[in-house]
């Protein structure tokens, strides 16, 4: 399915494809009383968007909002159809999300999606929905079912890869070699991703709320299973992102704390280095005195400031190591 086309097409009867790929000029006539249609748009800017609204006489403010990349995750109910918007997304190996507006059109007998970007391909939604044909049976509502169970899905495989990544920071961050650079851009890197996560997954609760609740005609008794099943997955996936905003602060706040202790850790190393060389350099220095002292010109006074070197530094040496400061 996902073949480049800017637009799919596909039409069932009593649950049976009938047929898929014809114009779009044809959807009034594929959607007839007994008939259910499906559109596809990839690029909403393309114009292909207006042909479609033009003729099924979609509400020019959900129009608009499917062609805007900035729209929330929300349900709005207009005169003939309904207007639904999420976002799939996906992690990259950079540990960026990648987002994809989907905004779906549903009517009595047509299904539009629009979709902002490629790479979140119709394959998945039709493999969905023709490995369970009693969706096509249950009109829109059934088909509006699997493609929202397929972005949801989605979205708990990227908050569930990202706990995967975080479980590796983890493990970098209690090393004992100094972190590299590129640690510490991951982390800041999946902390920004999680943010944007948290932003399109929390919406959804209140996007399936308003479905189960409001649209009592579109969704009957018999999807309504189905659509509590979506929403539970959405409150574990909307609560897994809060437990990782958590562990993420934590995991910061530790890098933090962990760059202290290893500064106050070579700090004492070095004052404590720095005070064992100050004691044989204090005695040589008392020696190199241009003036008679004690033990001058003698061999006692050579011995004498080398054995006060020697157990003035090991000393120290030794009562450093045993307040392990070395």
């Amino acid at each position: 399915m996902d073949d480049g086309r800017s637009a799919h097409t596909r039409s069932w009867r009593d649950g049976k494809i009938i047929d898929s790929g014809f114009a779009l000029d044809q959807v009034s006539e594929h959607a007839d009383s007994d008939g259910l249609v499906w559109v596809d748009v990839v690029d909403p800017g393309s114009g292909t968007l207006e042909t479609i609204a033009a003729e099924l006489g979609l509400e020019p403010h959900s129009v608009e909002d499917a062609i805007s990349l900035h729209e929330r995750p929300k349900a709005d109910r207009y005169e003939n159809h309904l207007f639904v918007n999420c976002h799939a997304m996906r992690l990259t190996d950079g540990g960026d999300i990648d987002v994809c507006k989907v905004s779906i059109f549903v009517t009595k007998h047509v299904l539009v999606t629009v979709r902002s970007k490629k790479w979140f391909g119709v394959g998945p939604i039709v493999a969905r929905w023709d490995s369970e044909p009693e969706l096509a049976r249950n009109g829109t509502a059934g088909l509006l079912y699997g493609l929202l169970d397929v972005v949801v899905d989605g979205q708990f495989d990227a908050v569930q890869e990202m706990d995967d990544r975080l479980d590796a920071l983890e493990d970098i961050l209690f090393d004992n070699r100094p972190q590299p650079r590129e640690a510490q851009r991951r982390t800041f890197t999946l902390r920004k991703s999680l943010v944007r996560i948290r932003r399109m997954v929390l919406p959804m609760r209140e996007v399936l709320t308003t479905l189960m609740h409001r649209d009592t005609e579109l969704i009957g008794d018999g999807l309504r299973t189905s659509y509590q099943d979506i929403y539970d997955h959405t409150i574990r996936a909307s609560e897994w992102a809060d437990s990782l905003r958590d562990m993420v602060t934590t995991i910061y706040e530790t890098n933090l704390s962990l760059q202290d202790q290893r500064l106050n850790t070579v700090m004492k190393k070095v004052t404590s280095w720095a005070a064992i060389i100050a004691i044989p350099t204090a005695i040589t220095g008392f020696y190199g005195q241009n003036v008679p002292y004690p033990g001058f010109s003698q061999a006692w006074g050579f011995w004498l400031s080398t054995v006060v070197i020697v157990v003035g530094t090991v000393g120290l040496y030794i009562g450093f190591k045993h307040r392990d400061w070395l």
